[in-house]
């Protein structure tokens, strides 16, 4: 069956889908008749199984018929990703949700070479938002990841403290691979923090090792942004060794 995402929480036994993409692609690309069932997953853990009976230009009303539970992830995973350039943010935020990835926070660093003012950054959130919407529904995952606001470095680490696992991707000597602590990662709540072209700065390393996180490799070769993160979320998501 065709999945789609409700923004509201379903409640009941009816929901309405009045996002004019997924309208006009059930109406007209789709061509879906009343009585015909979809999955709508509202990112709270459920799915529900429901029957098309009204399909307008503006809305699509469904019953539901069935509701099941999908089992949460042991450990969940934040990513903080330096702006890339070419707009490869959007690149990063499709694979990231596909990979499974919590939270995905765009950041600005010192040597981030896009920094968008307001009017961009509120027009680049709108357009990620619907990326990771596509894409868990694509991906056939029961969540959407949050994006917040892009955010600067310090923002990030001011924030960092409610995880209990904290890494830093880094160029710089002493590091750890990262194979040496993702498994540390399966039950606990995780944050990496992803560099621009150019790595960060070592002051944001220190500042970043001063606030808990540990500066971890990626391997020899120097990975690019998109690279560096779909990498880190594929290994610790999909690599790591279960707990016991």
């Amino acid at each position: 069956m065709h999945r789609f995402y409700s923004v509201e929480p379903v409640s009941g036994d009816r929901i309405s889908i009045s996002d004019p993409q997924q309208v006009h692609q059930i109406r007209d690309v789709l061509r879906m008749k009343e009585d015909e069932r979809l999955v709508v997953f509202d990112g709270t853990g459920k799915e529900y199984i429901a029957e098309i009976d009204f399909i307008g230009r503006e809305r699509v009303e469904a019953r539901v018929v069935a509701t099941r539970a999908v089992e949460p992830a042991k450990g969940k995973l934040a990513i903080a990703c330096a702006l890339p350039k070419m707009g490869r943010m959007d690149e990063i935020v499709d694979s990231l949700t596909q990979i499974g990835v919590d939270v995905i926070m765009p950041m600005v660093t010192e040597r981030t070479v896009v920094k968008p003012d307001q009017v961009g950054k509120r027009t680049r959130l709108t357009r990620w938002r619907k990326i990771a919407v596509s894409a868990a529904r694509q991906s056939q995952r029961s969540s959407v990841p949050d994006i917040p606001e892009v955010m600067t470095f310090d923002e990030v680490l001011k924030q960092s403290s409610q995880y209990p696992l904290r890494l830093i991707a880094a160029l710089c000597e002493g590091t750890r691979p990262i194979h040496d602590v993702a498994n540390m990662a399966v039950k606990n709540y995780s944050l990496v923090l992803i560099g621009p072209e150019g790595d960060f700065t070592p002051q944001e390393v220190e500042a970043a090792t001063q606030s808990g996180f540990t500066p971890v490799s990626l391997g020899k070769n120097v990975l690019r942004v998109a690279t560096a993160a779909i990498a880190v979320a594929a290994y610790i998501k999909l690599s790591a060794p279960p707990a016991e």
